[in-house]
Parts: C-alpha cells; structure tokens; sequence
C-alpha cells in the first residue's frame, strides 16, 4: 500500500488492513482503497489526486468545531471561543470557552467561532434493564382465526397480552420494516424499502375503523377475500388480498394530514410511483430521481389518490402497533415489545431515494471471508455516509431511530458493529473485495441512546460473531445488552461453556433465526438440509460426526449443570462406574426443557425463548446462502395462536422461565439521570 493512499484513507476513516476471524492481519488491496474513497467523493486514482486530497485534510484546522458536536451529560467541553447554547426548547444560554456539564440533554444548536452546529448532548447511560424473559417471535410465522394467510398486528396484540398475563417481559419481533408496494412482494425482513414506515402487510383489515364503518354488502365483499393459511406463507397472494380489501375501503377512512408530516407524504408518494414504475428507483424514469424534482411533484398531484392511501396504511399501522403496546402495558409488561432495526436498506427503495443525500451511492454492505462464508458475504445493502450524516446534524439517523421507537419497549440493532464500522463492498468488486469505513461511534451510539432513553426503550445489540473488543465494552458502558447464544457459547476447544458463566450484560437464547432450531440441532436437520442445498463444504459424513459430537457436548454440559431428568451416556455421572448400568439418553422434548432450563440458570438480563424450539419445529426461519432454494422467512408455526396458549409444552416452558424470573420489575435509574 503506497503511504500516501493510506494516509489519505486513515483520514477518512477507510481501512487499509483488517484482522480476519482468526486474528491475522489481512492487507486490503489498493484498488479497493481507491474505490471506497470514491465513494465518499474523494478522488485517490492518480498520485496528484492523492496529494491534493491529502492537502485537503491537513489544511482542515483541528481546533474548528466539528460539524455536529456530541457531548455526554455532566462532561464539559473546550471551545475555541464563546459561542450561545440555543436549546431544544427555544432558550438561549451564553457559554464562554467551554460547554458546561448541566447543559440538558437533547437536539440543540451552538453558535461560536464564525460557526453554527448542531449539538446533542446524550446520556451517559441507560437505566438498568430489567431481569426477566419473553419471547421470540417472527410475526409473520403466526395465526388465527381471523388473520389472512400469515400473523397480523391483531395476532400480535392477542399474543402478547397472554404473553405478559403469563408471565412473560418481552415480545422480540422480527422487523416490520416497510418493502414496495409492487410485485413480488419481498420476504426479507432484513432487506427493507424503508426502515422508518411499517409493512401493511402486517395490517389486521377487520380490526380498522373504515372496516367497522362500511356497509354489510362491502364487508361481505371483503371478508370474502380472506386467503387461507397454507403450508408456506404466500406474500404476494397475502398483499393482494389485503391491497383489494384496503382498497374497498379507504373511501370510508378518515383522511390522513400529509402537511402535517413531510417525511410521510414523501415516502406515500414512493409508494404510488412504484406501483407504476416498480419498485427500484433507480429503473424510474430519470426526471422521477430525485423526491424534490418538478416531475415528482407533478406525479404526486396526478397520483393524489394512491398517496393517500399509502398514507393511510401507515395511519392504521400506527394505530394497531399502539393496541399492541397497550397489550403489553395493561399486562404489566417490564420491558414490552422489542423492535429490530436491520442493518441497512435496499439502495432501491424508500429510504434509497428520500435519504439519497445521506447514502453511499453504489456501495453494497456486507462481512469479510471468515470461517463459515469463505468467499465473503455481500448484504445488498445501502450504507450511510459518515461524512454525510456529521454534515447533517445526523438528522436522517435521528428521525429513523425515533419512527423504530415510536411503538417500541426495546430496540434490537441487527449487526450493532456497524455503529462502528461497516464492511464496504465497491461497485464492481466480489464481497471479499471491500474494506471496512469506520463511523463516529460516540455520536451513533450516544444519539441512539438519547432517543432510546426519551423513548424509555431498552436496547439490544446483536454482537454475534468476530466482533471489536470496543463494541462489547461499549454496549456495557451505556447499559446497553449485548447478545449471548447457547450454540455459541463455547470454550476454544468446542465445549459448551456452563450458564453460570454466561455474561450479565445480554440478551441470551437458544437460537437465532438463521440457526438451527433446538429440534434441529437434535435431530440433525441442520447438516441434512445443507446437505440437501449443496451448502456443505466438507464431506457430509463429517458434519454429521460433527453435528453428533456436538449434541454430547452439549448433554454433558447439561447433564453436569444438573438440568436434565436423568444423567446421559458419557457424562461425568455416568463415567467411572464399571458396575453402572449405561445411563439412558433423555427423550429430545427433556432435552429442550433442559436447554431452556439452561437459560434461566444464566445471569443474562433478558431470556429469549422462541416458539419454533418450544414446539419442535426442525426447520429454522432462514438458511444463509440461499435466496429461493429454501423457503426462507415463509415458514408458519405449527400451531396457531389458540393452540400455543393451550399447548402443554409452551406451559411447561411459561412455568419454568417465570418461576425463575417472576414477576414485574422496573428498570433500575442510571446513576446520572
């Protein structure tokens, strides 16, 4: 790497050199240096280039004000000069040479040295989650009598109402970021159109005001279109469905004041343009690029009605997520419904063409090679441009993190390395071709702790895998969870590290949605299936060993914590006994148990339980490395909602997790607050 380029790309955050899963240090080629800087317009492809660029950053004076300054409430902050505090609220504050420690916490602006900024100042902690459990659920995996063809918003209502009266703290979904309206209707949850607008597909049709309204002959009409739940979840016979029911009746809605919220009407008139035009805007008509152009006004008058009724959808979605929330309120729920915020955006979509200003253009995010993914992985996925969001005042981060916590007791962040750094893939390049872009973590996670705390959230960061030391310490030292999972925790040597042992500071389960479900590991559906799809690199006789070997760690394990029903054959009860008879295997229904028993024997804060393990499903919710090979995100529980309250495994599970953390208990205040 010529040092001039590496000089040039540490200024602006592009590493040059990354250390790989297994602690090597891996040298990034220059091309790929070269791509990335220009993808935050600086030009590094000529060695006058790089001379003037790094001119530029040199020149730039150390003691000018950043362009959004982010302090921590009751640390104080040298200026190069007075300046005036002009707060949230309107008031005024003269400050001479420093920000003081009592200044309030919020989105202010400072006034010094020739100079206007913005200013947040964010807390130094969030309170204390609280200790309990909850569950797990892919919303879209449920049903009922009355949803259509997959779970809706009023499945999630009922759930968890049960869910708190039975104990439970917490409902964790799947996000329900919003996709394009045209199809074929994506089934990605984590690949959304748009992070900061809800999916209508979610939306319950008889539980809306203009349903109650209408005429009985309409709501015969409508009622009549009601798809039946079949074995894999249809998203496109599901939203049309839906799409002409909602249609039915929008005439007797009330209209939706678009004035009243820009960003709204922004994103309902997205959606209009794509129904006509699909639902990338980067294949649109040029003139239709850019949300404030004249042809986009001009569209927007002639498609009036459509925007409209895509604002009105997102109406109903607000009003069926505050149900949801009352549910868990009424129930006494400590933290509430948990909301996942994916890692990024389709660049296509909404947030693509409204927030264009804010993004990468052209840049695809993903993960370098490591152990499981060899060739790299490449998300798809729109970025934010550091540089971009400090000029900004980060106001796109801001507004989107408050739309996630407008219905929300706790806040998941899929892939939460990313407030630090991001894996970068330029155009042209394979997913192994990318280096990481680093981002101002002490304004990305204090901002989002400023918004969790107003918003009384709870926040979960999904650390799995090769992760910085930095991002775990930093998760702790704002009382933000970090994420513990039971295939995961392990020692060097592959044993399953005892629950006693598992971190406080985490959110622990059995599973994820791209694991094997508890039955899976079990049973071996996991190196089945994989071997099924071509997926497995080795030969399938060793990932069967392999899997096999694991199921005894993991039984010993058990068997040594004294959760199961009876000692299993080579556990440590079990050896050194010539005249013991074998020990019998426990049946996989007490192994389950067990596992959740292993849950609740940790110190983590908050337990996850998912319903996919507590009911034996085999198949797991995603299978990474496949795209339509496997029905991904399309799998239904196997029992319905009436019939989960009512399963005796899930009653054995509620029992044991709330005997081991019962009751209702607040959040502890933060020190400082």
């Amino acid at each position: 790497m010529n040092r001039r380029l590496a000089a040039l790309a540490n200024a602006h955050g592009v590493s040059t050199w990354y250390e790989d899963w297994r602690h090597r240090r891996v040298e990034v080629a220059p091309e790929t240096v070269v791509g990335v800087l220009g993808l935050l317009g600086v030009d590094a492809t000529s060695p006058s280039a790089i001379a003037d660029g790094l001119a530029a950053a040199r020149a730039v004076d150390r003691g000018v004000l950043p362009e959004t300054v982010v302090l921590t409430h009751g640390r104080s902050r040298a200026l190069p000069g007075p300046g005036v505090v002009t707060v949230e609220d309107g008031g005024r504050r003269a400050v001479d040479g420093e920000l003081p420690a009592d200044l309030p916490l919020g989105w202010h602006r400072l006034a010094c040295a020739d100079r206007e900024v913005t200013l947040v100042v964010v807390p130094r902690r969030l309170p204390v989650p609280p200790r309990t459990w909850g569950w797990m659920l892919q919303l879209y995996a449920l049903s009922s009598e009355r949803s259509w063809g997959m779970g809706d918003l009023g499945d999630l209502a009922e759930f968890t109402g049960w869910a708190g009266a039975t104990g439970a703290g917490l409902v964790l979904l799947n996000p329900l970021h919003a996709v394009g309206p045209a199809h074929p209707v994506a089934t990605s949850p984590y690949s959304p159109a748009s992070r900061r607008f809800v999916n209508p597909l979610y939306l319950r049709v008889s539980d809306t005001a203009a349903y109650r309204a209408t005429d009985p002959a309409t709501r015969a009409v409508v009622d009549a279109l009601r798809p039946d739940r079949g074995p894999l979840i249809d998203y496109d016979e599901v939203w049309a469905a839906k799409r002409h029911a909602l249609e039915l009746l929008h005439p007797y809605a009330q209209p939706v004041d678009l004035a009243a919220d820009p960003a709204l009407a922004s994103f309902a008139t997205w959606c209009a343009l794509a129904e006509r035009h699909g639902n990338d805007w980067r294949a649109w008509p040029a003139e239709l690029h850019h949300p404030d152009g004249p042809a986009v006004a001009e569209q927007r008058r002639q498609l009036a009605d459509r925007v409209a009724f895509h604002a009105w959808l997102q109406h109903l979605c607000d009003e069926q997520l505050d149900a949801v929330t009352a549910a868990a309120r009424a129930a006494g729920m400590p933290v509430g419904v948990v909301h996942d915020l994916a890692v990024g955006i389709d660049p296509g979509g909404a947030d693509g063409w409204q927030l264009a200003d804010v993004l990468a253009q052209g840049v695809r995010v993903g993960a370098p090679p490591d152990d499981f993914n060899q060739l790299g992985q490449d998300w798809g996925l729109a970025a934010w441009r550091p540089d971009r969001l400090a000029a900004t005042g980060y106001a796109a981060y801001r507004d989107m993190l408050r739309r996630a916590l407008r219905h929300a007791g706790g806040l998941r962040v899929d892939h939460v390395a990313g407030v630090w750094r991001l894996w970068w893939v330029p155009p042209g390049g394979g997913a192994a071709e990318g280096t990481y872009v680093r981002y101002d973590a002490e304004a990305m996670l204090g901002i989002l702790a400023l918004e969790a705390h107003r918003a009384g959230a709870v926040v979960v960061g999904e650390d799995l895998g090769t992760v910085q030391p930095a991002v775990t310490r930093g998760l702790r030292g704002r009382n933000m969870l970090g994420s513990t999972v039971l295939w995961f925790a392990r020692h060097d040597a592959g044993d399953f590290v005892p629950p006693a042992r598992w971190p406080r500071n985490a959110l622990a389960t059995i599973s994820t949605h791209d694991l094997p479900t508890a039955a899976g590991f079990l049973t071996g559906e996991h190196v089945r299936v994989r071997d099924e799809l071509k997926l497995l690199g080795a030969d399938v006789a060793v990932e069967r060993a392999r899997a096999a070997a694991d199921r005894e760690r993991l039984l010993t394990m058990l068997a040594a914590e004294n959760l199961l029903p009876e000692p299993a054959v080579g556990s440590a009860s079990a050896v050194g006994s010539a005249s013991a008879e074998p020990a019998k295997t426990p049946d996989d229904g007490e192994v389950v148990v067990a596992m959740h028993a292993a849950l609740a024997a940790s110190p983590t804060r908050l337990l996850g339980v998912s319903l996919y393990d507590v009911l034996g499903e085999v198949r797991q919710p995603n299978m990474p490395g496949t795209v339509d090979e496997y029905p991904n995100w399309r799998l239904p529980l196997p029992a319905s909602v009436a019939q989960i309250r009512a399963d005796p495994r899930v009653t054995r599970i509620v029992d044991l997790l709330s005997a081991a953390r019962p009751g209702p208990a607040a959040p502890t205040p933060a020190a400082e607050e």
